[in-house]
Order: C-alpha cells, then sequence, then structure tokens
C-alpha cells in the first residue's frame, strides 16, 4: 500500500479521521481544537492526524505560537479523478444492458423500433 491513493482511502477509512477532514474543509484547527468534540486523547488525535498527513490529506504551519492543520484540497482531485473512471465504465456497461434489454424486449413483443424512438 505505497501510493496515495491506498494511503488516501485508507486513511479515510476511520469515521474520526473524516470527521476530522469535514472540519478542517471549512477552515484550519489546531490539534486542541480537532480534539474538542471527541472522547480520545490530543495524543490520539496527533495520531489520527499524522496518519491524514502522511496520505497527504493535511499539512501543519506554524504562525507563531499555533501550528495549524490545513487541508491539502488538491487531494481529493486524485480521488474524484479514479472514482469518475470508473463510474463512467459502470454508466457505460449499464448502457449496453439497456440497449440489450430493450431489444429483447422489441423481440419478445414482435414490434420494431424506429431508431431515435424512446422505448
Amino acid at each position: 500500500m505505497d501510493d496515495q491513493l491506498s494511503r488516501v482511502f485508507s486513511a479515510l477509512a476511520d469515521p474520526i479521521r473524516r470527521d476530522m477532514v469535514a472540519r478542517l474543509a471549512v477552515g484550519d484547527a489546531t490539534v486542541n481544537e480537532l480534539a474538542g468534540p471527541y472522547s480520545v486523547t490530543v495524543q490520539a488525535v496527533s495520531k489520527h492526524l499524522k496518519v491524514l498527513e502522511d496520505a497527504g490529506l493535511v499539512s501543519r504551519s506554524k504562525q507563531a505560537q499555533r501550528r495549524p492543520v490545513h487541508l491539502e484540497a488538491e487531494v481529493f482531485d486524485l480521488m474524484t479523478k479514479w472514482i469518475e473512471r470508473y463510474r463512467r465504465e459502470a454508466e457505460q456497461r449499464y448502457q449496453r444492458l439497456d440497449a440489450v434489454l430493450a431489444e429483447l424486449d422489441v423481440e419478445d413483443t414482435g414490434q420494431t423500433r424506429v431508431e431515435g424512438e424512446a422505448s
């Protein structure tokens, strides 16, 4: 599992990490701010953030005494391209299946369809 896409999907498999990503989509936050709603330790939140960081989903910067966590939204482009590829392929398979079923329906009823006519 050394490719980035695998790391991203693996990181997002955990509901706490998915929630953190959703919260970071609204804006940057510190580890303490991210830990607030969860009944886990700040150390556990830091471990979750490390997984997200290793996947390239978040980065941390230093602003004076703050170390905000930032969502790296361009990683979602990688996921979207992958998902879209398979969505298109599935859609094409369904369109081919629809065409075959329509032909079978025409054969069963003994009717002929005019090209472009809705069934």
